[in-house]
């Protein structure tokens, strides 16, 4: 019973959110018409949901003990983000983009350098 607890503590957000960008990309238009700001306010969306997903995905294997947590976290969410973009190729009035997939993994890289500048901090304080 507590292993299924703990699959659910630590794999349910992965998949609930993966779920929430699978929705957002299928919504066939999410322009506010506020013009640059528009650009500017997805693009910035982009870095979050990615960065969130990947501290997901990293505390989910850091909590199993996985090797490689890093590289896992941050392969697995880039391939989400590429399969994403695929995605959008097939919605009406949205376009696969090369560029959000480098917003995507900024976001990405961005997170796993916060996890590691904060894991090195804490292990400093601790001893």
């Amino acid at each position: 019973m507590k292993k299924n607890f703990l699959f659910v503590r630590f794999w349910l957000p992965v998949v609930v959110w993966c779920m929430i960008i699978f929705y957002l990309s299928g919504l066939p238009n999410l322009s506010s018409g506020l013009g640059i700001w528009d650009l500017i306010f997805r693009k910035i969306a982009h870095i979050t949901e990615y960065g969130i997903l990947t501290m997901l995905l990293w505390r989910a294997f850091n909590f199993h003990n996985v090797k490689n947590v890093y590289n896992l976290s941050g392969t697995l969410a880039v391939l989400y983000a590429i399969s994403d973009e695929i995605h959008q190729g097939f919605v009406p009035t949205r376009h696969p983009s090369f560029y959000d997939i480098l917003f995507d993994a900024f976001g990405v890289f961005l997170v796993l350098f916060l996890i590691t500048k904060i894991s090195r901090l804490r292990r400093i304080l601790i001893s």
